[in-house]
């Protein structure tokens, strides 16, 4: 029998009190999702570009004991942020804060108004790309030296970003899950081509789970009605996708969540 669709939800750290958010993290948890995460920026990605916003990691760092049952990460972490091995002791800490439910998302980086203002180089992709794959090897090579171990031996982590040259090589070697974009059909075809990187490298491509946004929602208004999607939903489920993520910004309407979850334990491949 295969395994079960799951259902994650990207809540925006953003245009809201803090207090709110953590009610938001406590009610995706209640509701039973499989994963709850933030993101790794420092302004708001829509609205007022001066709204109020909140730092992911410290987010996650707060909230993520607090739940119960939910994965959670942030999505994603970018690497010239924090220092590769200090990264490795804060995901490590948080692992056993969580009792071993952390995902480890990690890319590049893209907001160039996140670097530009924070005093980071911002560089060239290639330069990114070099440094988040230098991170993820000292990254792991320090979770196999230090002690503690984390609670399962390591963390799971997550790449996320679709670039066929670099970004799918690295995921194919590094990757326990992968996130993409685009539309079923796009989306399919990155993940192929994310196949063909495992082929090249010697990775069983079946050990890299595959996650996309339903219609990356972050971007555009509010799912009203969920089942409405339920094609889509489908189609990205065939194409090989094994967790549906949906965003999720104030005020926080969960209908469409709990919609979402109704179509996961209905849902058979």
């Amino acid at each position: 029998m295969t395994a079960r669709l799951k259902i994650g939800v990207a809540i925006h750290p953003q245009h809201t009190a803090f207090a709110d958010y953590f009610r938001a993290w406590r009610r995706a948890d209640e509701l039973g999702v499989d994963s709850i995460w933030s993101w790794d920026h420092f302004f708001p990605l829509t609205g007022d570009p001066g709204g109020a916003h909140f730092e992911g990691w410290t987010s996650l760092a707060a909230l993520g004991p607090q739940t119960r049952q939910a994965q959670v990460g942030c999505l994603v972490l970018c690497m010239a942020y924090r220092n590769p091995a200090l990264l490795s002791q804060m995901a490590k800490t948080l692992d056993h804060a969580t009792g071993g439910r952390l995902i480890l998302g990690l890319g590049a980086g893209w907001f160039r108004r996140d670097f530009a203002e924070y005093g980071y180089k911002f560089g060239r992709p290639g330069e990114r790309l070099r440094h988040l794959e230098r991170g993820i090897e000292i990254i792991k090579a320090r979770w196999a030296r230090d002690e503690p171990k984390p609670v399962r031996g390591t963390i799971p982590i997550l790449i996320g970003g679709g670039g066929e040259k670099v970004t799918l090589r690295i995921a194919a070697l590094h990757a326990d899950l992968w996130h993409g974009f685009g539309s079923p059909a796009e989306w399919g075809r990155t993940s192929r081509v994310l196949d063909g990187w495992c082929a090249r490298v010697g990775r069983d491509p079946a050990a890299i789970a595959r996650s996309v946004f339903i219609a990356e929602e972050w971007r555009e208004e509010p799912i009203a009605d969920m089942r409405r999607h339920h094609a889509t939903l489908d189609a990205y489920a065939a194409a090989g996708a094994t967790h549906i993520f949906y965003g999720l910004g104030a005020p926080f309407n969960f209908a469409p969540v709990e919609q979402l979850l109704a179509w996961r334990d209905a849902y058979r491949r």
